[in-house]
């Protein structure tokens, strides 16, 4: 006996006809009707007498009716309840050092979010999502990774990146310099980037092992290399000192991607509510260049500007 049988007894008590009773549950009438049969054979009654003509409830049928409707309303209720305990569950995010000024506001009576204050570099915030530490998770993915660890990203904003140097022209993508650190712990993520970006354009490669992806050390190189330096994201709004400058990165334009990544498999309504609250306005814009590892790589056709945060 299951509670869809359980519905279809009532709707047919209803109506008192089966083709009506059929089509207010969106089933067919055959179907219906072995349904009823088998709840019969279940309880070991006959609930309906049926002729060609009208349907009829038995005496068992008549005496059966409230006590199935009030057993009905009881598992509504449970499903009421449990939906109401699921709400208040914290839905758990991380970041890496990015995430929309109105986080917050976004989610505001759709689920109560706890944001870890606990700031981690994109890989790992990638492994906290799909082992169950944290539930989403705002960072770089690559698809390959997503595969893997069976997750599935939502794009959330993307940044246009700028390189820092002297001078205020643009600079061509393949005169720009690249620094890929030695600490992959750190900066595994910026590193792919950094490398396919010199792969596509024909920008340099410089290695460095202290830490200079970001910070005065980055200064320091950009100085030292007297050459435009692309600069990662994390380093995006820090104050530029005097003697340098932003200059635009043209042919093509990168672009750095933000995604909201959680389990390709999660079910639970707070969560699956949250994604959704966070990502209804961002649509699909078109950005410049993106890794082909990228999960958002389609949206590559022109250097538009993009969701998220605006240009530097």
């Amino acid at each position: 006996m299951e509670l869809r049988q359980l519905r279809y007894f009532v709707a047919v008590a209803t109506e008192l006809n089966f083709g009506r009773a059929a089509e207010r549950l969106r089933i067919a009438g055959p179907s219906l009707s072995q349904q009823i049969k088998a709840l019969e054979r279940d309880l070991g009654v006959r609930l309906f007498d049926r002729d060609r003509r009208s349907v009829t409830l038995t005496e068992c049928g008549e005496s059966l009716l409230p006590r199935v409707r009030a057993l009905l309303e009881q598992a509504d209720e449970l499903r009421r309840s449990a939906a109401g305990i699921a709400a208040r569950e914290p839905v758990r995010l991380g970041y890496v050092n990015w995430r929309p000024a109105d986080l917050l506001d976004r989610v505001a009576g759709v689920a109560h979010l706890h944001v870890d204050t606990w700031v981690l570099p994109s890989h790992a915030q990638l492994g906290r999502v799909a082992d169950g530490r944290i539930d989403l998770a705002i960072c770089w993915a690559q698809a390959a990774d997503l595969a893997e660890h069976g997750l599935e990203a939502h794009l959330l904003g993307a940044d246009r990146l700028h390189a820092i140097g002297t001078g205020t022209a643009d600079v061509p993508a393949k005169d720009v310099v690249v620094l890929v650190d030695a600490d992959t712990a750190s900066w595994a993520s910026w590193n792919v980037y950094a490398e396919e970006f010199a792969r596509a354009t024909g920008a340099e490669v410089v290695r460095t092992s202290d830490g200079g992806v970001t910070g005065p050390a980055f200064f320091d190189h950009v100085r030292r290399l007297r050459r435009p330096v692309l600069n990662c994201p994390k380093g995006q709004t820090a104050p530029v000192p005097a003697d340098l400058a932003r200059r635009a990165v043209v042919d093509p334009a990168p672009y750095w991607t933000w995604s909201l990544v959680s389990r390709r498999d999660e079910t639970r309504a707070p969560v699956r509510a949250t994604i959704a609250a966070l990502t209804r306005d961002v649509g699909s814009p078109e950005l410049g260049w993106l890794p082909a590892s990228d999960p958002h790589a389609a949206l590559t056709s022109g250097p538009r500007p993009a969701a998220g945060r605006s240009p530097s």
